[in-house]
């Protein structure tokens, strides 16, 4: 009705309760940010898919609070946006590159551990991730050394190298795909014909039996198709290639190309991270292992530790120096030399020791800039030879 006068709002009051969980949640990190006011934590971070547990010690090593939190970045801003520069140790593994760059972006000092160095938490008897935490909290406090800290690449050099890594998932599903067609059709008696493997379509079925098409049909024609995605990656990786100068300085040396190139450069991404270049080769696994005692030295494989894919890529550019109808180099007749000692490992070992030498090679032309003269020990020896032999002659 007009006439009528409206009925005052009444006023609401809810009876649902505020959680407790999240009330002690929130006066939790309200004392840690208090705390962390007056002295530097120390945080150490066990991630998880879905959840990652922290635990926080104050100067004295005792423990503040150990919790767990969301691996995501509005996890993290809860509790460390508003904490004062503190140290926070975490594992190396799938979420820490991004948590890593998101911690260090607020101001923290951010460690990631090699975990297959830290052995005191891989091979713990008492091993869970509260304790990891609690662990990796205790040993950045006493050492940030003692867990091997490893540096993660910028996000951008990640992003690149991502399809580099993506285009060589799809190569071995390709020669895995391959060798099961050629395996399956032994036994019936029939061969696919030899080719290489960008060279293998549905086509290459033809002249065997209706049987062996039917088995293998199917697998040639995902070759081709992976074939045509490989070539996709190739024409991003050439993009790539162009924003990266350092990239023209490595192909220099006979059997890097493109691939191998953008690889060594995206994977250690700072010529200055390394003081010597020799130190690349034992970076990328490349250096025999190690486990000497008293007068026993027995004779060990190489670590691979590292990037296995840019370890592999280097072995593959080894092959390309040492293969016949190369071009000499001196780091040709260097391998040749390696490969002509000892017995029927003599090749492998001196593939592996090639492969280290160009390591240090392409890291050196990287960090230096200069041009590269295939054979510039070998002049360097003539030339000192040529002089030696002219003071004997004046001297006589």
């Amino acid at each position: 009705m007009r006439g009528a006068k409206r009925r005052p709002d009444m006023k609401k009051n809810t009876t649902a309760k505020k959680s407790p969980k999240k009330a002690l949640a929130k006066g939790r990190k309200t004392q840690i940010h208090q705390l962390a006011a007056k002295q530097r934590l120390t945080v150490g971070l066990d991630l998880g898919d879905q959840t990652t547990r922290y635990c926080i010690l104050d100067e004295a090593g005792e423990v503040v609070s150990e919790d767990q939190l969301a691996t995501t970045k509005m996890g993290l801003d809860g509790l460390f946006a508003k904490m004062p520069a503190s140290r926070i140790a975490l594992e190396v593994g799938t979420h820490s590159p991004w948590m890593s760059r998101h911690l260090a972006a607020m101001g923290h000092e951010v460690i990631v551990a090699n975990a297959h160095q830290v052995k005191l938490i891989t091979q713990s008897v008492h091993k869970n991730d509260r304790i990891d935490a609690r662990q990796l909290a205790r040993l950045a406090r006493v050492d940030p050394k003692l867990l091997s800290p490893i540096r993660h690449r910028g996000e951008a050099a990640q992003r690149d190298l991502a399809v580099i890594r993506a285009r060589a998932e799809l190569m071995e599903a390709r020669t895995k795909l391959i060798n099961s067609a050629r395996g399956l059709v032994k036994p019936m008696g029939e061969r696919l014909k030899k080719c290489d493997a960008d060279q293998v379509t549905v086509g290459l079925g033809e002249g065997l039996s209706e049987g062996a098409q039917a088995v293998i049909g199917p697998l040639l024609k995902t070759v081709e198709a992976i074939s045509e995605q490989i070539g996709k990656y190739d024409e991003q990786i050439e993009g790539i290639a162009k924003r990266y100068p350092e990239v023209k300085l490595l192909q220099q040396v006979y059997g890097v190309g493109p691939l191998i190139a953008m690889t060594f450069v995206l994977t250690l991404e700072d010529a200055e991270r390394f003081e010597h270049s020799r130190d690349v080769g034992a970076y990328l696994g490349l250096v025999p292992k190690q486990r000497d005692s008293g007068e026993s030295q027995p004779e060990l494989g190489i670590s691979k530790t590292g990037d296995g894919l840019l370890r592999s890529l280097l072995v593959q550019g080894a092959h390309c120096i040492l293969r016949k109808g190369a071009p000499e180099s001196d780091l040709r007749a260097w391998g040749m030399g390696k490969m002509g000692k000892g017995g029927k490992r003599a090749k492998k070992r001196a593939i592996v020791a090639v492969a280290r030498k160009l390591a240090v090679l392409l890291h050196h032309l990287w960090a230096t800039g200069e041009v590269y003269d295939p054979q510039y020990n070998r002049k360097a020896a003539e030339a000192a030879a040529a002089k030696a032999k002219g003071k004997a002659k004046v001297a006589a």
